[in-house]
């Protein structure tokens, strides 16, 4: 049979291999500790759960408005106005099955074949396929470590063209953590581009605050969902904020394509946006916690970061020095360490070509599991000193 280009030519997600050879491993009954995968390991708060419950029960099981539910339109946005100051109606809501249906509807909202969005490099994995079958071209900027992956404003004005369609940013980011400071956000507003903000991890952050693009411009589209704050993974809902021109063809694109988010699901996140602040914080606090002993475990064999993660669920880890005593690249050393430590942790490689040399550590698990992953991942360090 043939098979489309697009599907021929897109790039695994090296995450999931790595899952997958350590599940693998595990029914061999070899105990693995998971540092791979950005996924909370706590459950969905109670009362989000109850209302879920309650929602089946009294029949919320059809199909939406095309735009979600009004009344979780109302909530995401009074949530807005109460976190960044920022006024927004609803009617620039559209509620999604999750944060990466939102993304591939803007950028099939915004894109042309040919188009170009402006990324950083390294990136969280999906975007450059999302890009590509939302029919754009992803156009690469490096950014580096001693500049904490901070965009640098000339580097992205040099790849502004007349294709541009878009800048993407991501703070809390993935794989990095690190937040974009306020000076980079209110430049990258001032180019006269549309920005797509992804901010599926604020509130998720530990030191500093994170800042909605909305609070620099209104050209702007923002993603966001309740995977990651409200341990939502499972229940796949997002929503993406439009500017006013911009909701009609991505509401068409929404119809036609995923009809609506589900309906029970939606009442219960709009729950999740005002009735588990306690929670919330707990587990907030928890992650930072899990943060902290990463940090210093890591410190303590000598790797260093030259600045630390203040948001999201991961650690960035320089590797370099490892990759060339044992000659591996970051995707050989990442399943070395998962077939010799027994500890699954996510190849560089998985980012970009800017990932080369780096593994990411996620902190999504108990805290238990971390420091023995610590223990293992210094063991293994010192078979190759």
């Amino acid at each position: 049979m043939k098979i489309s280009e697009k599907a021929r030519t897109i790039r695994p997600f090296l995450v999931m291999e790595v899952l997958e050879r350590a599940e693998h491993l595990e029914r061999q009954g070899i105990d693995i500790v998971h540092m791979e995968v950005g996924e909370p390991d706590f459950d969905t708060p109670q009362c989000v759960v109850d209302q879920a419950v309650s929602a089946l029960r009294e029949g919320k099981t059809h199909y939406t408005h095309s735009m979600g539910r009004l009344e979780l339109r109302r909530a995401i946005v009074r949530t807005h106005a109460e976190r960044y100051g920022c006024e927004v109606s609803p009617d620039r809501v559209v509620v999604t099955s999750g944060s990466s249906p939102a993304l591939l509807l803007a950028f099939m909202t915004v894109c042309d074949p040919g188009d170009e969005i402006i990324l950083t490099n390294p990136y969280y994995a999906c975007y450059p396929g999302l890009i590509t079958f939302g029919q754009g071209r992803p156009v690469f900027v490096d950014v580096h470590e001693e500049d904490g992956f901070q965009y640098r404003t000339e580097a992205v004005r040099a790849r502004i063209g007349q294709h541009t369609r878009a800048i993407l940013i991501n703070s809390p980011s993935n794989p990095t953590g690190n937040l974009l400071s306020d000076e980079v956000m209110q430049e990258i507003a001032d180019l006269g581009v549309l920005v797509i903000s992804d901010e599926i991890y604020h509130g998720l952050v530990y030191e500093g605050r994170a800042r909605s693009i909305l609070e620099f411009t209104d050209e702007a589209i923002v993603i966001n969902g309740f995977s990651k704050l409200f341990a939502m993974t499972g229940w796949r809902l997002g929503y993406a904020i439009l500017p006013e021109g911009l909701v009609r063809p991505f509401q068409k694109m929404q119809q036609n394509f995923f009809i609506s988010a589900g309906d029970f699901t939606q009442e219960a996140a709009r729950i999740a946006l005002g009735g588990c602040t306690e929670e919330l914080e707990r587990m907030r606090l928890e992650y930072d916690r899990r943060r902290r002993l990463v940090l210093r475990r890591l410190r303590a064999m000598g790797i260093e970061i030259a600045v630390e993660p203040r948001g999201a669920f991961y650690v960035f880890c320089n590797m370099k020095d490892i990759c060339a005593k044992t000659g591996l690249n970051s995707y050989d050393l990442a399943f070395d360490i998962l077939e010799r430590a027994r500890l699954a942790v996510t190849p560089g490689t998985d980012f970009g070509p800017g990932g080369e040399g780096y593994i990411r550590l996620s902190y999504a698990t108990k805290y238990e599991r971390i420091e023995e992953g610590m223990n293992r991942l210094e063991r293994y360090l010192g078979g190759v000193s």
